[in-house]
């Protein structure tokens, strides 16, 4: 064998085996969202007590299973708040947000009493505050590792117009989300 067959045959060799390696490690891409139309929810998010725990148990969660923490901060009336939750209901898109995120739906809906200053919304928002994330619109979106480090602080609120973005732009964000390190 010559050594210009030889340097074929390992440069052949290192080509088909680069793509397997990175592949291999890869995660999942997002299911297509398809053609259907977004089917909103009426009732997206739960009471707001019982949050913060809700919040410690899915970091919990999160550091065993190797997941990021998404926290969607909303209300019941809001409307892109129900498109976003259409969204993520989808039985396709769930299951695929399920494998990447532990998610918390967090009701911020303006209870009763003062609001603090720059805030619309009196429920809930402590936890986003915590972060260095003031809640002024939603719906708003929190990413984080395992670890607790805010990886999307910068565009929390860039599913805030859901009603004008397609099913499949909402699941593309997610996967920039979810291939953060």
């Amino acid at each position: 064998m010559n050594y210009s067959s030889l340097t074929q045959k390992i440069f052949l060799t290192l080509a088909l085996c680069v793509p397997v390696g990175q592949t291999a490690f890869a995660a999942p891409p997002p299911p297509a969202f398809g053609t259907d139309p977004i089917i909103p929810v009426s009732h997206p998010y739960g009471a707001a007590e019982g949050a913060q725990q809700a919040v410690d148990a899915a970091f919990q969660q999160a550091r065993q299973t190797g997941r990021k923490v998404l926290l969607d901060f909303g209300a019941n009336w809001c409307p892109d708040c129900q498109i976003l939750a259409g969204v993520l209901k989808r039985p396709a898109i769930a299951a695929w947000v399920d494998q990447n995120f532990v998610v918390v739906a967090l009701n911020v809906d303006r209870a009763s009493g003062p609001t603090a200053p720059g805030e619309r919304f009196n429920n809930n928002v402590d936890i986003a505050r915590k972060y260095g994330v003031t809640i002024k619109a939603i719906p708003a979106v929190l990413v984080f590792t395992p670890e607790g480090r805010l990886l999307n602080g910068d565009n929390a609120l860039v599913l805030g117009n859901a009603r004008t973005l397609s099913g499949q732009a909402i699941v593309d964000q997610l996967n920039e989300w979810a291939q953060h390190s």
